[in-house]
């Protein structure tokens, strides 16, 4: 049972439009709840989220949706800070 949880997990993470919003960075793209707004814009048939969002949709936006609007609130935080134009300039590595 576990296996298949943690294939479920990495699967999810591979195709989730959180992921993959933020990872785009493309301006003017929305930010807040960019992962589930381009679930929906996907379950609505639009046409163009490469252009509107900067990513592609998931192949299966109904299976995506739940995970990417539970990471989109837990991020909702950093976003909302984003959107008002604070900027964190963080690096890693040690």
């Amino acid at each position: 049972m576990n296996k298949l949880l943690i294939i479920l997990l990495a699967l999810q993470l591979a195709g989730c439009a959180t992921a993959r919003t933020l990872d785009a960075a493309k301006p003017g793209a929305p930010v807040v709840y960019s992962g589930t707004r381009l679930d929906l814009y996907a379950l609505n048939g639009g046409c163009c989220a490469m252009d509107r969002f900067g990513a592609e949709a998931p192949s299966y936006p109904g299976v995506d949706l739940p995970a990417s609007a539970l990471l989109d609130t837990l991020l909702l935080p950093l976003s909302l800070l984003t959107v008002i134009g604070v900027s964190f300039q963080a690096t890693g590595g040690l």
